[in-house]
């Protein structure tokens, strides 16, 4: 029996990337992202629906979205279901979050959002790593 553990999202961030470095020195940022689901319900009453997502992101693509995503950012994240379960103060504890394999900037970069020129802040993510991806798409009115 075939397995499969795909996911596909576009959606905007709904808090700044936090960048830690585990021990062995490997950076991981995590960040909300936000997902709409527009759809007409059988009156014709157009509602939306919104799904608050956890996403994990591991290396240097970490540090490039903790560089160039911020609140209110435009992405797409490509990646897996992850399952974790721990324990704390004694009290079993369990979440499902989704582990970026790959992540396209879609808005205006970080520094972009906050009114500066994204030309002046050098706005050139490492292309050469095949986990960032960068389109030139911008949004000039974003939805936030």
């Amino acid at each position: 029996m075939a397995n499969l553990n795909k996911v596909f999202l576009i959606g905007n961030l709904t808090r700044d990337p936090e960048l830690k470095y585990v021990p062995s020195g490997t950076a991981v940022a995590t960040f909300g992202l936000a997902v709409n689901r527009n759809y007409t319900t059988q009156t014709g009453e157009k509602k939306q629906d919104t799904c608050f997502l956890r996403i994990v992101v591991w290396g240097r693509q970490a540090e490039t979205c903790n560089q160039y995503l911020g609140k209110g950012s435009l992405a797409f994240i490509e990646g897996r279901l992850h399952y974790r379960a721990w324990e704390a103060e004694g009290q079993k504890r369990s979440t499902v979050e989704v582990r970026a394999e790959r992540v396209q900037f879609l808005g205006r970069p970080k520094a972009s959002q906050e009114g500066t020129d994204p030309g002046s802040e050098g706005f050139e993510p490492d292309v050469d790593s095949p986990q960032v991806q960068q389109t030139d798409n911008t949004v000039d009115n974003p939805p936030f």
